[in-house]
C-alpha cells in the first residue's frame, strides 16, 4: 500500500493494546479522544518510534514506522512536558535542531524565536524548574515545533493546567496550528478541544476506532458513550440503532414517575455539581436500565446517566451523592438513528 496523495494513511497494531486503520488528510489537526485505556496513548507512542508497533504509516510512500524514531522528524509533547532540569528554556528548545546537526548559534536563534512566538521569550534563560506549568507546557510546544516535524504529537497538553491558562494556551495553540504544515494528533478528553482545534476527530475505545469523521459529525451523531458524554449527551444504544437526549430533557423524581415518559431508570446520585445555571447530576445505574411500560424492549449498553436540574430541585429533593432517584425521559426529546454497519 502506498498510501494516496494528500493523506496519512496508518494501520498499526500493538498486540493486546491497539489495532487501528485509518486515513487522515495530510495537515490536519486530529483529534483522539476515548476513555481511559482507549489507546489513545499508545497510538501517539507508536507514531513516534516509543512503543513497538506493527504496521504502516505512510505518508507519500513514505512508510514513518519503518524508520528509527530519530528519523521520523515526529515532535511530541507529553502531559507533564518532560523537558530537560539541567536545560535553559532556549537550550530545552534547541536540542532538537541541534540533535539534527544544525549549527549552535543557529539553532539558539531559531528557538528564541520559537519562544517568542509563544510568549515566552523573556524566560529563555530559565530552568524548567523556575517554570510555572502554563509556561512549562508553552516551552515544550516551542521545542516540538522547532524539530519543524512532519507529525506534531500533543497528549493531552492542557491536563494539569489552571482553566485560565489552558483557555489562554489553548487559543495561542490554535493560532500555530493554522500556520504548522505538517499533521497534528491531539489527544484529548476535553470536546472543546475536538470541536475548536480539530478538523476531524477518531473516537478509540478498547484499541479500536470505533467512528471518525468531522468534529460536528461526531458531535452530532456520536456512537459512543464517551462521545456522547463529551458533548454533554446521553446515549441510549439499542442493538443497532442510537438514541440521544441532553441532560435538560431527563427529569428526575424520588419515586417511580407515571405518565407519559417512555423510558426511565432507577439509579443513585454519583455526584452533583453547577453546570450553568443548573445543577448536572451524575446518576449511576447500578440494576441497569428499566424497559418503560410503553416501550416493551430494554435499553441496554447505559451504566450511568447525566441530568440537568434547578438548584431548587436539588435542595427540595435533597439530590445529594448517595440519594437514590428515578430518571425519566420523553420518546420525543430523543433523536435516534442507525449505527453503520461494523460501528461500535
Amino acid at each position: 500500500m502506498s498510501g494516496t496523495p494528500g493523506e496519512l494513511a496508518v494501520r498499526v497494531a500493538v498486540p493486546g493494546r491497539l489495532d487501528l486503520a485509518f486515513d487522515v488528510p495530510r495537515g490536519a489537526v486530529i483529534a483522539v479522544v476515548g476513555p481511559n485505556g482507549a489507546g489513545k496513548s499508545t497510538l501517539v507512542q507508536a507514531l513516534a518510534g516509543l512503543q513497538p508497533a506493527t504496521g504502516s504509516a505512510l505518508i507519500d510512500g513514505t512508510d514513518l514506522l519503518a524508520l528509527p524514531p530519530q528519523r521520523r522528524r515526529v515532535g511530541l509533547v507529553f502531559q507533564d512536558r518532560r523537558l530537560f532540569p539541567h536545560l535553559s528554556a532556549r537550550e530545552n528548545v534547541a536540542f532538537g535542531p541541534r540533535s539534527r546537526g544544525v549549527p549552535r548559534a543557529e539553532a539558539r536563534a531559531a528557538a528564541q524565536d520559537w519562544l517568542d512566538r509563544l510568549g515566552v521569550g523573556d524566560l529563555a534563560e530559565r530552568r524548567p524548574g523556575e517554570l510555572s506549568g502554563g509556561q512549562a507546557q508553552r516551552v515544550a510546544i516551542a521545542r516540538a515545533l522547532a524539530c519543524e516535524p512532519e507529525l506534531l504529537l500533543l497528549d493531552e497538553p492542557f491536563v494539569g493546567l489552571d482553566v485560565g491558562v489552558a483557555a489562554a494556551l489553548r487559543i495561542e495553540l490554535a493560532q500555530h496550528l493554522a500556520d504548522f504544515g505538517g499533521t497534528t494528533f491531539l489527544v484529548t478528553h476535553d470536546a472543546l478541544d475536538a470541536l475548536t482545534l480539530a478538523d476531524h476527530v477518531l473516537v478509540l475505545d478498547h484499541g479500536r476506532l470505533e467512528q471518525a469523521g468531522p468534529p460536528a459529525e461526531v458531535a452530532a451523531r456520536p456512537l459512543t458513550e464517551h462521545a456522547a458524554r463529551m458533548v454533554g449527551l446521553n446515549v441510549i444504544r439499542e442493538r443497532t440503532r442510537i438514541r440521544a437526549f441532553p441532560p435538560s430533557a431527563v427529569s428526575v423524581s424520588l419515586h417511580q414517575p407515571e405518565g407519559s415518559a417512555r423510558h426511565r431508570w432507577q439509579g443513585v446520585v454519583r455526584s452533583a455539581a453547577p453546570h450553568g445555571d443548573a445543577i448536572r447530576l451524575r446518576i449511576d445505574l447500578p440494576g441497569g436500565p428499566q424497559t418503560g411500560p410503553q416501550t416493551g424492549r430494554p435499553a441496554v449498553g447505559e451504566r450511568s446517566l447525566i441530568a440537568d436540574v434547578t438548584p431548587s430541585a436539588t435542595r427540595d429533593l435533597a439530590l445529594s451523592p448517595g440519594r437514590p432517584v428515578w430518571a425519566a425521559v420523553k420518546e420525543t426529546a430523543i433523536t435516534s438513528y442507525d449505527v453503520p454497519a461494523g460501528a461500535g
